[in-house]
């Protein structure tokens, strides 16, 4: 495990592959950790792939510079921790991938500061900016059933149940999100302890709070804000990877994300992958970040 400091952050990732590749960002989400992507980062060290896996803000060893920096959890703030810890590592441009909040993350660098990617690789939400403008409109009846942990965290009670029971309400989304994926006690103990960070519950909190525009966001990041509310376009390589068996954003017959990306463009669905595709499906991951870096070279 290596550290940075890196804009508010002292960042603890994982790096592998020659310090002279490709480098590639991996990002994970929420309930999850950088084990997520144990298998994708060696073989892709092993094509020669400099892979850079951090943990966000809130998990595992990361923690905050300053006790005075807002727990913010909101969608600039992923974002610019992302383009910091490239600054701090200085890596000007990278191949940007992940899923769930890492997806939000690397969408929110490629659209913003198109200069720092090579390409994006986004799972689950394939255009993972949210539109807070418009999150008080309802969806559909069975889309808000399965967005009942966002409402959950929405309440006292939810912070609450979150910080008394982290493990057992993590494990659970696992089951949920990921139906088909028959993980074991060890491989989710692995990451659990990730939540164990003392900013964890505040952040999550804060991030499920802010999209629907329920509480402040970091002033400092006010500006990032305006310009995500205009759901900036994606000009970069982009590959959207969708778990079939996605227990939270399955796969929808149309796609709603082709329009927001501006160049190369390619959705796979992936059979027999719920949301943590990273780790469910390595295979497909990995030849998604080939595909961006030949994409590249063209």
């Amino acid at each position: 495990m290596k550290h940075v400091e890196a804009g508010v952050l002292d960042v603890a990732y994982l790096e592998t592959g020659p310090q002279d590749g490709q480098p590639v960002f991996l990002m994970h989400g929420f309930p999850y950790d950088v084990n997520a992507y144990d298998d994708i980062s060696e073989q892709l060290a092993a094509k020669g792939f400099r892979c850079i896996t951090p943990f966000l803000r809130g998990y595992g060893l990361t923690r905050f510079v300053s006790a005075d920096t807002p727990r913010s959890g909101q969608q600039a703030a992923l974002g610019d921790d992302l383009r910091a810890l490239m600054d701090a590592l200085k890596i000007p441009n990278a191949i940007l991938t992940g899923y769930d909040w890492g997806g939000r993350a690397a969408c929110i660098v490629a659209a913003l500061w198109p200069e720092r990617a090579k390409g994006v690789v986004s799972c689950g939400v394939g255009y993972n900016i949210q539109n807070i403008p418009e999150a008080g409109n309802p969806v559909s009846p069975e889309e808000e059933y399965r967005f009942w942990y966002q409402y959950y965290f929405n309440t006292e009670r939810g912070r609450k149940g979150l910080d008394l029971n982290r493990r057992a309400l993590s494990k659970l989304i696992w089951y949920l999100w990921s139906p088909t994926w028959a993980f074991d006690d060890e491989t989710f103990e692995r990451t659990a302890g990730a939540f164990d960070n003392p900013d964890f519950v505040d952040i999550v909190i804060h991030s499920y709070r802010h999209r629907f525009g329920g509480i402040p966001g970091d002033p400092t990041l006010d500006e990032i804000e305006e310009l995500l509310a205009a759901q900036p376009e994606i000009t970069v390589p982009g590959i959207v990877l969708l778990g079939a068996d996605d227990g939270v954003d399955p796969p929808t017959e149309e796609d709603h994300d082709a329009p927001h990306f501006k160049s190369r463009y390619e959705r796979r669905v992936v059979p027999g992958a719920g949301h943590n595709l990273p780790q469910e499906s390595p295979e497909a991951f990995v030849q998604a970040v080939i595909d961006i870096a030949e994409a590249d070279k063209a």
